[in-house]
């Protein structure tokens, strides 16, 4: 059904599309859809997950050599944001810009925030641990940086991610870099 959704989105947008387009793409019952999903935004919410998942391939490197680098860079070197990283994730964005949109037209379903934790877990912190900023003040810097940055991809992708990915990477890289 995630592969259904997001080959409709391709069509129309996620609120002209209804139980019965996604059962007949998918050749599947509409009670089979109501046995797993209460509703289509129910189902969005998986596709997004089904599409976050698919993300990883878009890195190049080793993730585990990317958290070590983290640990051990010299501090001048060290970023949150960083164009080797955010250029595979607009590339990513982008190729998947119907789910997203759809995921952004209803925040409050896809639980946005929650799908960042591995980015928080696994970038934000340690970098902020490593500049020894209070352990207290964290999590508000981690939910400024992250909202700053899902603000920007929302505009790029409601302007249907017609500006040059090295624009937007610039504008994010400059808006999170100036205070570490």
């Amino acid at each position: 059904m995630d592969e259904a959704l997001i080959s409709l989105l391709d069509k129309k947008s996620i609120e002209f599309i209804t139980v019965k387009e996604i059962c007949e793409k998918a050749s599947v019952n509409r009670s089979t859809f109501y046995l797993h999903y209460e509703s289509i935004n129910d189902l969005l919410v998986e596709t997004a997950d089904y599409v976050n998942e698919k993300f990883i391939s878009y890195f190049d490197k080793d993730v585990n050599n990317f958290i070590e680098e983290i640990k051990t860079s010299k501090l001048e070197d060290l970023k949150l944001i960083k164009k080797e990283y955010l250029t595979p994730y607009l590339n990513f964005v982008k190729d998947n810009k119907k789910i997203f949109k759809a995921s952004f037209s209803n925040p409050s379903n896809m639980d946005v925030f929650n799908k960042y934790n591995s980015l928080e877990k696994n970038i934000f912190i340690p970098i902020l641990e490593r500049f020894n900023v209070p352990e207290k003040d964290r999590k508000y810097l981690v939910t400024f940086y992250i909202s700053g940055i899902m603000a920007i991809i929302k505009n790029w992708i409601i302007n249907d991610c017609k500006d040059e990915i090295s624009d937007i990477e610039e504008i994010i890289v400059k808006c999170t870099n100036n205070g570490i």
